[in-house]
């Protein structure tokens, strides 16, 4: 009993969110590869400009690499007028090609799920502090919209557990490592983006 409150309170007594988008945890998705079913790697296109602002990761043009069986793809925001409709982040699909996050795992009755080990990073952080503070206005903010069960303190060590296992498929790569909830969903937010009005950058 003495080691397990040890651990439980082992995590940082205070967490601060300065309000962090999910867009900034998008610049590089681990995917489920559509030909082969290892993992491939989302990642903008690598002949542009590094963006400006994290917000421009969700229209840049992107490109979905497989190492293990050389599996590509091309992603472009659509185009309607003078803008580009931008990719519509959050679910367990990535937000460009639509193919299963290969960070995926399941965490009670939920699927708990990331874009990259730096996400599971922030996550970890969030969830395992006593007290969270917001400097910011929540409207678009990561944790601000994290789901209750994500949130509650009953939940803490199952879902750092489920954060856990998702460090350890970051190491992995082939498809029979592949954890049984990357798969599948349809379960995106909404089906379009944000608008993002042109200077001829994209």
């Amino acid at each position: 009993m003495v080691l397990a409150m040890k651990s439980e309170s082992s995590g940082p007594e205070r967490h601060i969110d300065p309000g962090r988008w999910l867009a900034q945890f998008a610049g590089r998705i681990l995917v489920v590869c559509p030909r082969c079913g290892g993992r491939a790697l989302v990642v903008p296109r690598p002949d542009l400009e590094t963006p400006r602002f994290f917000s421009e990761l969700m229209f840049m043009p992107r490109r979905l690499v497989c190492a293990a069986c050389g599996a590509t793809d091309e992603w472009e925001a659509e185009v309607q007028g003078a803008a580009l409709v931008g990719a519509a982040l959050g679910g367990t699909e990535d937000p460009f090609f639509r193919q299963p996050l290969w960070l995926q795992t399941r965490c009670g009755r939920h699927i708990l799920w990331t874009y990259n080990e730096r996400h599971i990073d922030e996550l970890a952080a969030y969830v395992s502090a006593v007290l969270r503070q917001h400097m910011h206005s929540p409207t678009m903010a990561m944790f601000s919209r994290l789901p209750v069960w994500m949130k509650r303190a009953d939940n803490r060590s199952k879902v750092l557990a489920g954060l856990g296992t998702l460090r350890a498929l970051a190491e992995r790569s082939a498809p029979d490592e592949r954890s049984d909830a990357a798969h599948r969903r349809d379960d995106r937010p909404r089906l379009r983006g944000s608008m993002f009005f042109r200077g001829g950058s994209y």
